[in-house]
Formats: C-alpha cells, structure tokens, sequence
C-alpha cells in the first residue's frame, strides 16, 4: 500500500478555539521504500501564532502573510492523499486540525478520503511502555539522525519520522530477503517464501526433559504451586 508520513504545524494546539494549520509536510513511501514524490505547503493562517508555538516552530507571522490560504491548496493536497494509509505521530493532534480546515471549508473529515491513519506514536507506546516516545527520543533509540532538528518543521519532521516508522516496522520483512539487499546481482532480487519449508520438530531427550521437570519443581516450591508453565499444559490439555 501507498504510505504518506504526514506532520503539521500549527498557530496553537487548539483547533476548536480557532488555531489553524501553518504548514504540511507530506512523505511517500511505496513497498516501504522512499520515493521523493513529497508534498509540502506553507499556509497562511490569517491569524498569528501564540508565543509558544512560534518558539517550538520558528515560523514567523510575517513569512506566512504572502503565503496560499488553505482553501487555495486543499484539492492538490487531498488528491495526494487520497487512498493512501496515513502515518502520523500522535495522529489525533494532526487529524483534528485538518478536519477543521476541512469542516471550515464545508468539506467531509479528513479520514474519509484515505485508507487508513496510523497512530505512530501509540505504536512506539505498546513497544516500548513507560519510556519516552517522542519523535527526538525515538530517533535517538532507533539511530535516526536528528541533528539537523533543531526546531519543528514540517515536512522534516515528517522525514525523520518516515525513517523512524521504518526502523519501528523493520521486523516485519525480517524473514524476506530486502529489495535493496547489496547482494542482488544484475538488478534481480529473490524473495525466499518460507512457507515452502517443513522445518523438522526436535524432541528434547530425557536428559533435558528430565532437567526441565527439576526446574519445574523448584519454580513449583518458590511460587506455592502456581508454575505458569504447568497452568498452562492443564489448560491445554483441557
């Protein structure tokens, strides 16, 4: 499926008390695979930013005054989108400004002209609970370069996080050989279907077997008889 790894910024962190969309920034991927088809928008937002967003952003009031209104752009950017799966961090943030452009514009929400919105930073949550998650602490744990970052942008935001979802999803093509692997000769790449394979079943011997029920035993004495891996052979066996 088509990806887009989408970021904005925004005048403020409220849409419904009237803070609006500044700029857009929008990278593909196809077969996980980066293609440089980008989108990216300044917007003027026809209001100013609060102080603090202007110190997390940079983007100032002035530079915005000349630049296209959302309404200007909105038909080239969700003919972009349109179909794709949806990639952002902390997607309810993004997705509750652009359906209020939207709205304002008497438009249907956003989600309606895509196929999916993935919540990167619920993903990085459910991997790694009780840790950081944010895109500077997930590109500092996954060994994305982020040195370039030193305030929000759009468009590079949305350009560390595309290499930081890749590092995130890696496991699932861990099994097939990758379509850029350097040992793809003469530009043919094979992918090995492991399904093709029986592998062979290898009972433990009664050495191990043996050593494994003295475990057991010994987790039986700790534990007051509530081995897991006892529960769960009755249960299975039930």
């Amino acid at each position: 499926m088509r990806q887009i790894v989408l970021d904005t910024e925004t005048t403020g962190l409220s849409a419904e008390t009237g803070d609006r969309i500044i700029e857009i920034g929008c990278v593909e991927l196809v077969a996980r695979k980066l293609t440089g088809n980008n989108k990216h928008f300044y917007l003027n937002p026809e209001r100013d930013s609060h102080e603090d967003a202007l110190k997390v952003h940079g983007i100032s009031n002035e530079f915005l005054r000349d630049k296209p209104k959302f309404a200007a752009v909105v038909d080239e950017f969700m003919e972009y989108v349109a179909g794709a799966e949806i990639i952002i961090h902390n997607a309810p943030f993004d997705i509750g400004f652009l359906n209020k452009e939207l709205e304002l514009l008497g438009r249907p929400a956003f989600t309606g002209h895509v196929a999916k919105v993935t919540d990167s930073l619920a993903m990085a949550k459910e991997m790694y609970p009780g840790k950081r998650n944010s895109l500077d602490a997930l590109c500092d744990r996954l060994e994305v370069d982020n040195s370039g970052r030193t305030l929000h942008g759009a468009l590079l935001d949305a350009e560390l996080l595309a290499d930081v979802y890749i590092n995130l999803t890696r496991g699932q093509d861990a099994l097939l050989i990758d379509e850029g692997d350097a040992s793809a000769v003469s530009g043919i790449v094979t992918r090995i279907d492991l399904r093709q394979f029986t592998l062979p079943v290898l009972l433990a011997s009664d050495q191990e077997a043996a050593a494994h029920e003295d475990v057991l035993k010994q987790l039986d004495k700790a534990s007051g008889g509530k081995t897991v891996w006892r529960q769960l052979s009755i249960s299975t066996v039930a």
